[in-house]
């Protein structure tokens, strides 16, 4: 598994990197990244299932990880909204936010249960469902919008 330092540089590049010139107001290569149809979108999710995977191996109680699971579909369903998916990432950064959940609540040399590979593999999934169903619905509306307007 990873250490904790690589993910906390994985999350301040994702959720804080940057700094808006002139102000305090934080920013990442997430809002960024979401700008790419699909595409972008699919950095966070990714980010959250290998944080969620972490706190397996780590012994983090099945409750954190449920509200790591909320804070990353929130985060998810923030981003999913037309132009204010960007901005919604800037201030909601929900990669730090499950980083300090992570780091908080580890417990070393606890070993995690068949149930709690369990709920991480079904949270995963769901998860994962939930991400690309808006992914492939964009993609089919505008394979379904290209052949109207096509000649």
């Amino acid at each position: 598994m990873r250490s904790l330092a690589w993910f906390r540089q994985l999350a301040t590049l994702l959720d804080a990197r940057f700094r808006i010139p002139g102000t305090n107001i934080r920013f990442g290569l997430d809002p960024i990244l979401s700008l790419l149809p699909g595409i972008g979108d699919l950095a966070s999710p990714a980010f959250a299932v290998a944080l969620l995977v972490q706190a397996l191996y780590q012994g983090v109680p099945r409750l954190v990880m449920v509200r790591m699971l909320l804070n990353a579909l929130i985060d998810a369903l923030l981003g999913a909204v037309p132009f204010a998916g960007p901005v919604a990432d800037i201030f909601y950064r929900a990669n730090l936010r499950n980083l300090a959940l992570l780091e908080r609540h580890a417990t070393p040399g606890v070993a995690p249960t068949r149930g709690d590979r369990i709920f991480v593999l079904v949270a995963a999934g769901l998860f994962g469902v939930v991400i690309l169903v808006p992914v492939v619905l964009a993609v089919w509306l505008t394979f379904l919008v290209w052949n109207a307007i096509a000649p």
